[in-house]
C-alpha cells in the first residue's frame, strides 16, 4: 500500500532531494530534526503526491489516505497524552503547507485546529487559564473562516471582518493591545465572529474536529494554486507541477504567560552574513503575531536576559542545524512554560551581500567546497553588490511601481529635461531625470543624472538599455506616473511632485519613493572576489562586455570581461556636437555631400576605436558597423532642424523635406544595418578605415590588437558577398601602407530568422556569428519590444508565455533558431566562433541556455558581467552533474 502519510522522524528524514520532493521542505526538515533529537512537536506529513491526486481528481483523495491520517492522528494524540475532540484533554494541531521549494507566506495555515465550544472549556480547565483558551479559540475561528470558508476583506484596502471585530472589542474594553483583552471580552468576540461567519457564508464553522481537519487540508492543497502562490512561482521560476505537502503538528503555545514566547531566528544575519544568531521574539504571543507585525518584537539577544537557559539551548540547536545542513538556517521556535520547541528549519533567505559572505565563510570553514559555493549563488542577487541599495532597516513606503530596468537605488532632485539634468549635474547636484520616455537626444542628461524614471517603456527600452550600460539605476514603464513637463510637475499615485523635489528610485525592484531614502553603498571585494575567482575556474563560456567607449571598457575590465562582444558604433554619436555629423550624412542628397560628412566622422571614430584598443590590450574587440535606426537620429524640433540646415548650408524647409523623404513606416525594420552600407558603400569604407587606422596606431604603441568587424542585419549571404570585399580591401590598404600585419575577423550579427535558416550559406562568408537576441526576438515574434510591454503582462498572467521574452531568452522559439543556426554554421565551418550580444547575455537562464547550445561566449552590459560569469559557472557545474 502506498504511504501517503509520514510521521516525523519515522525513517524518512535522510538528507536527500527525494525526501524534499515527497515531504516538502518543511516536512522533510521536521523529520530530520526529530531524527537528530531536537525538540520538535510531534506530527506527520501528507505528501505532495496527495496534492497531485487532489488536483487531478477535482478535490478527491486516494482511498487509503483517510485511514492513514486517522492512524497518524491517534499516534499523535498518544504522544501528547490528549485526544482529538476530547473535551477534557483536547489535542489541538496546526495545519501548514510545505512545498519542496520554500515559498514563505504564499500558502495557507490554520492554527489551534480542534477547538469548539466544548474543547475550549476543556483547554481552559487543563491549562487553568480560561483567557488563554478563549484567545486560542478566537484565533482559530478567524483563521479557519478566512482560509477554509473564504471570509475575506471586501477589497485589498479594507480590514478583514475579524480585524474590525477585534478593533471594536479593544475599543469597548478600553485597551490597546490584543493580549489586554480579558476572558469576558474574548468570549464576546468569539460570539460576534461566529455571527459574522453566518452572515458572510450562510454556514456555521464546523464543530467536528475531523471535519475541521479535512477542511484545512483541502484548503492548503487548494492554496497551491492560489493567486499569490502562482505569482510567486512565476517570479521565482518554480515548477507548477511540484505541489505542496501538508504538515499536521501538535500545537505548542507561546501565549501561555510571561514564561512563554514565540519567535524567528537565523543562524547568521540574513542581511550582512555576520556569523551570529539573529532574530526576534515576542513574549506571550503566537507565531502569527510576529509575522503579522501586530506587536513590536524584541531582538533575540534580549532572550538571553529574559530566558537565559532557553537562549543557550536555541544557540546550541542553531549551531547543530547549520553544521548539519552546511548552510544558514531560518528557524521558527516557541517557548511554552520555559520549554523550547522548534517548529521549523529551512534554508534562510538572504541578501546578495549575505549570500556571498556566507558562502565564502563556509568554504573557509571547510563545510562546503568552491563548487558548492558557486552553485549556491543566485546570479541575479549579485547585482545588489554592484550598486547602492536602500537600507532595508529604514525603507520608506513606495508611492508607485514600475519595471526594475537597471539595478541599484538613487536619490536625487527630479528634473524634466536632459538639458536641466546636464546643467544641474555640472553644478554638483544629484538629479533624477523624469521623462515620459527617452531618446538618443537625451543622452547628455542621462549621463549627468544619478537615476532615470520613465512613465513608458519596458525592460529593453532606450532608457533601460542605456542606463544598464552606464550602470545607473532606472525604473521604466511606471504606469502610476503622470508627467506634465511643460508645467514642471508630475503626479505619482496620489503624490504631487514638482521640479526639485527629492525622490528615491530603486531600479532593482521598480519602486519609487517620494522622499530621500537612506542608501547603503555598493560592496565588492573580499568574499565577492573569491566567488568570482571560483566561478571563473568552473565556467567554460567566455564572458564579454557590450561597451561603446573607453569608460565602458574600463568598467568591463574591472568586472572581469574577456573582451568586447559588441561595440555599437552609432552609440558613439549621441553627444550634440557629434550627432550633427551623422544627421548631415543621413540627409546628404548625393555622394559628395555624404563623403564630406563622413570625413568629419572618420577622426571621431578613429579616436574612439584607438582608445578601445588601448584599454582592451590583448583582448578581442567586436565592432558592429553602423546600424542607426534613422528616425532616432533625425531632428524633430524646429531649433534642431534650423541647426542642421545651417550646418548643411540649406534652408530649414529643405531639411524638413529631406526628413519627410527618410520617414519609414517601420523604421526598426527599415533602411539600416548592412542595407544602409549596400546603398552607400562609402559608409562602410569610412568605418573600416577608422578601425584599421586605429588598429595600426595602437599596434605602433605596442598594444596587442584583435579587431572583429561585425556586419549587422544580414538576411542573405549575398549581402556579405558585397560588403566583405569592401572590408578586406580597405583594411588591407591601410595595414599594407603601414607595413604591418594585424589579424582580424569578419562576421555577422544574426538577428533575423532568415539569417538563422540560411546559417550554412552565411557561414561560408563569415568567420563568426553573434546573435543579436533583442532584434531576433522582435523579428521572430513579429512585435516591437516597446509596444509589447502593453500586453505581454497579460500573456504571462494567462500562461501563454512563462516570462517576458525580452528579459529571458525564449528558448522554445528563438532558442530553436539559435541552436539550428549554430549547428548549420559549424557544419560548414567547424571552427566558427559563436556568441550572443543581446541583453539576454546577462540573464542567468539565457546564459545557461547558451552554455547548453555550445556557444563560445556571451556578451552583456558591464555591470551584468559578474551575473553572467556566475551563471556560466553554474551551467557548467550542473552540466557536469
Amino acid at each position: 500500500m502506498t504511504e501517503w502519510v509520514h510521521r516525523f522522524g519515522a525513517g524518512r528524514g535522510d538528507v536527500d532531494g527525494a525526501d524534499s520532493q515527497l515531504l516538502g521542505g518543511k516536512g522533510a526538515n521536521l523529520s530530520r530534526m526529530a531524527g537528530l533529537g531536537i525538540p520538535v512537536p510531534p506530527g506527520f506529513t501528507v505528501t505532495t503526491e496527495v496534492c497531485g491526486h487532489f488536483e487531478r481528481h477535482d478535490g478527491g483523495y486516494p482511498s487509503e489516505v483517510d485511514g492513514q491520517v486517522r492512524d497518524a492522528m491517534t499516534a499523535l494524540g498518544a504522544a501528547m497524552e490528549a485526544g482529538f475532540g476530547d473535551p477534557e484533554r483536547p489535542l489541538l494541531v496546526s495545519v501548514r503547507s510545505g512545498a519542496p521549494v520554500s515559498m514563505p507566506g504564499m500558502m495557507d495555515t490554520v492554527l489551534n485546529l480542534g477547538l469548539n465550544d466544548q474543547t475550549v472549556e476543556g483547554l481552559a480547565r487543563q491549562t487553568g487559564d480560561p483567557r488563554f483558551a478563549w484567545d486560542c479559540y478566537r484565533r482559530f475561528i478567524a483563521m479557519y473562516s478566512e482560509v477554509v470558508m473564504g471570509v475575506k476583506a471586501e477589497s485589498e484596502h479594507d480590514e478583514s471582518p475579524f480585524a474590525r471585530l477585534l478593533d471594536e472589542a479593544k475599543r469597548r474594553a478600553g485597551v490597546v493591545e490584543d493580549h489586554e483583552l480579558d476572558e469576558k471580552a474574548l468570549r464576546q468576540l468569539v460570539t460576534d465572529a461566529k455571527r459574522a461567519i453566518v452572515d458572510a457564508t450562510g454556514s456555521e464553522i464546523p464543530s467536528d474536529p475531523t471535519e475541521q481537519l479535512w477542511g484545512a487540508i483541502g484548503a492548503v492543497f487548494r492554496s497551491w494554486n492560489g493567486r499569490r502562490a502562482r505569482v510567486y512561482r512565476r517570479l521565482h521560476g518554480i515548477d507548477d507541477s511540484m505541489g505542496t505537502a501538508v504538515n499536521v503538528q501538535a500545537m505548542v503555545y507561546g501565549n501561555m504567560g510571561p514564561d512563554s514566547a514565540t519567535g524567528v531566528a537565523f543562524t547568521r544575519n540574513p542581511a550582512s552574513g555576520d556569523n551570529r544568531l539573529y532574530g526576534e521574539f515576542l513574549i506571550n504571543a503566537q507565531g502569527e503575531d510576529v509575522v503579522a507585525g501586530v506587536r513590536t518584537p524584541q531582538p533575540i539577544d534580549e532572550l538571553a536576559r529574559l530566558m537565559p537557559d532557553v537562549h543557550a539551548e536555541l544557540s546550541s540547536i542553531a549551531d547543530r542545524l547549520e553544521d548539519h545542513f552546511a548552510d544558514m538556517q531560518d528557524l521558527e521556535f516557541t517557548v511554552q512554560h520555559g520549554k523550547l520547541w522548534l517548529l521549523q528549519t529551512r534554508t534562510g533567505k538572504r541578501t546578495g551581500r549575505a549570500m556571498v559572505e556566507i558562502a565564502a565563510s563556509l568554504v573557509a570553514a571547510g563545510k562546503i567546497d568552491t563548487r558548492e559555493a558557486v552553485l549556491r549563488m543566485d546570479p541575479d542577487k549579485l547585482d545588489e553588490l554592484m550598486h547602492p541599495t536602500i537600507d532595508p532597516a529604514n525603507k520608506p513606503d513606495a508611492a508607485g511601481q514600475g519595471l526594475p530596468a537597471s539595478p541599484g537605488a538613487a536619490v536625487g532632485e527630479i528634473v524634466f529635461t536632459a538639458d536641466e539634468a546636464e546643467a544641474l549635474g555640472a553644478r554638483g547636484k544629484k538629479v533624477i531625470l523624469m521623462r515620459t520616455d527617452t531618446s538618443p537626444e537625451d543622452i547628455h542628461g542621462m549621463q549627468a543624472a544619478v537615476g532615470i524614471l520613465t512613465a513608458r517603456g519596458g525592460m529593453t527600452s532606450h532608457a533601460a538599455v542605456v542606463a544598464r550600460g552606464m550602470g545607473i539605476p532606472c525604473v521604466a514603464g511606471c504606469s502610476d506616473l503622470a508627467i506634465d513637463a511643460a508645467n514642471q510637475r508630475a503626479r505619482i499615485g496620489s503624490v504631487e511632485l514638482t521640479a526639485g523635489t527629492v525622490i528615491t528610485i530603486d531600479g532593482s525592484t521598480g519602486e519609487v519613493f517620494p522622499c530621500a531614502a537612506e542608501l547603503r553603498p555598493a560592496e565588492i571585494g573580499g568574499a565577492f572576489d573569491s566567488i568570482m575567482a571560483w566561478a571563473d575556474e568552473h565556467r567554460r563560456l567566455q564572458v564579454r562586455a557590450n561597451a561603446d567607449n573607453a569608460a565602458d571598457a574600463r568598467t568591463a575590465l574591472r568586472f572581469g570581461a574577456a573582451g568586447i562582444g559588441l561595440c555599437r558604433t552609432e552609440h558613439m554619436f549621441f553627444e550634440p556636437e557629434r550627432i550633427l555629423a551623422v544627421r548631415e550624412m543621413i540627409l546628404a542628397d548625393d555622394e559628395d555631400r555624404r563623403r564630406a560628412a563622413l570625413a568629419k566622422i572618420l577622426p571621431m571614430q578613429r579616436s574612439d576605436f584607438l582608445e578601445l584598443f588601448r584599454v582592451m590590450d590583448g583582448k578581442s574587440v567586436t565592432i558592429r558597423l553602423l546600424d542607426p535606426p534613422l528616425h532616432e537620429f533625425l531632428p524633430t524640433q524646429a531649433e534642431e532642424i534650423e541647426e542642421v540646415a545651417r550646418d548643411l548650408g540649406v534652408t530649414p524647409e529643405a531639411v524638413a523635406r529631406s526628413i519627410e523623404e527618410h520617414r519609414e513606416a517601420n523604421p526598426m525594420l527599415g533602411h539600416r544595418g548592412c542595407r544602409l552600407a549596400i546603398s552607400y558603400p562609402e559608409i562602410c569604407e569610412t568605418q573600416v578605415r577608422a578601425i584599421a587606422e586605429a588598429a595600426v596606431a595602437a599596434a605602433s604603441e605596442g598594444v596587442s590588437v584583435r579587431p572583429e568587424i561585425m556586419v549587422p542585419l544580414v538576411a542573405d549571404p549575398g549581402e556579405l558577398r558585397i560588403l566583405r570585399p569592401i572590408i578586406e580591401r580597405v583594411f588591407g590598404e591601410v595595414v599594407g601602407a603601414a607595413g604591418t600585419e594585424i589579424p582580424y575577423l569578419v562576421g555577422t550579427m544574426m538577428e533575423l530568422p532568415r539569417a538563422c535558416l540560411l546559417a550554412d550559406e552565411i557561414a561560408e562568408e563569415a568567420e563568426f556569428f553573434s546573435f543579436g537576441t533583442n532584434d531576433l526576438t522582435q523579428t521572430t515574434f513579429g512585435l516591437s519590444r516597446d509596444d509589447a510591454e502593453r500586453f505581454l503582462g497579460d500573456y504571462i498572467k494567462r500562461d501563454v508565455l512563462a516570462r517576458d521574452p525580452f528579459v529571458a531568452l525564449d528558448q522554445r522559439g528563438v532558442g530553436k533558431l539559435v541552436t539550428r543556426a549554430v549547428a548549420d554554421g559549424r557544419e560548414i565551418k567547424p571552427g566558427l566562433k559563436v556568441g550572443i550580444c543581446g541583453e539576454h547575455g546577462g540573464e542567468p537562464a539565457s546564459v545557461e541556455f547558451c552554455h547548453r547550445a555550445g556557444l563560445d561566449y556571451v556578451s552583456c552590459s558591464p555591470f551584468r558581467l559578474p551575473v553572467a560569469r556566475v551563471a556560466a559557472a553554474r551551467a557548467a557545474l550542473l552540466d557536469d552533474e
